[in-house]
């Protein structure tokens, strides 16, 4: 995974060819304010105009908190910027004009063990539950197969698919919550198995005991589905 300089092919299928791209002070957003950047992340829109495709998740990032958004604005900022050049994403379909109306004001739910704040964590702030979420034609199959893992990663390491984090027994139901939670900061299965990039478990080892215990509880509930859906 490249990680802040871009360049990771994000998804390629008939529909689209997707690549992350440099989002250091020295690429594309260089000259872009922090309000526009804030749009472009939550809203999928950039200064001018044209929107952002899949498989950006902006049914997920439309819900970040004003604080949260703007605290990921103010640490892009601090990023050593390169120049890198990163590929264009290529779309075969029709972009929507917008992913929504314009977002006024978000509060992020009380920090809690709560099925509320769970799903928060996994959703905006974490996208855990968009890279294991199929990619249907338009992006994320969040309204019938949430959760049922498929989503392919293509990188150094091969390719790697995402796993199913529903309560279906192709999912997570004969893990213990003591597991999961191990899987998710340090990548390291049951049986001791090591798990593929790009999973971010560096990034994930910095929640605390109450987030983990809030993303287990929210997956807890999540409607069983086969994997792939």
């Amino acid at each position: 995974m490249e990680n802040e300089l871009g360049g990771f092919m994000v998804e390629k299928n008939s529909a689209f060819e997707a690549w992350a791209v440099n989002i250091t002070p020295g690429g594309r957003v260089a000259d872009w304010t922090d309000e526009e950047l804030a749009t472009a992340i939550r809203e999928g829109i950039r200064p001018d105009g044209s929107v952002i495709g899949p498989p950006m998740p902006m049914t997920l990032y439309r819900g970040l908190s004003d604080d949260d958004l703007y605290s990921i604005v103010a640490f892009l900022r601090t990023l050593p910027a390169s120049k890198r050049e990163t590929p264009f994403s290529t779309y075969n379909i029709p972009l929507p004009s917008a992913y929504g109306p314009p977002v006024e004001s978000v509060t992020a739910p009380p920090v809690a063990v709560s099925v509320e704040y769970g799903e928060y964590l996994a959703g905006p702030v974490a996208h855990c539950i968009e890279c294991h979420t199929p990619m249907g034609e338009k992006g994320p199959m969040f309204k019938t197969h949430l959760g049922a893992g498929g989503f392919e990663f293509h990188g150094p390491w091969g390719t790697s698919v995402s796993s199913n984090l529903t309560t279906h027994e192709d999912g997570l139901a004969g893990y213990t919550d003591e597991e999961i939670q191990v899987m998710i900061v340090e990548g390291i299965r049951p049986d001791g198995s090591k798990m593929l990039p790009p999973m971010g478990y560096h990034h994930y080892a910095a929640m605390s005991e109450n987030d983990l215990d809030a993303v287990v509880l929210y997956l807890r509930q999540l409607p069983p589905i086969p994997n792939g859906g």
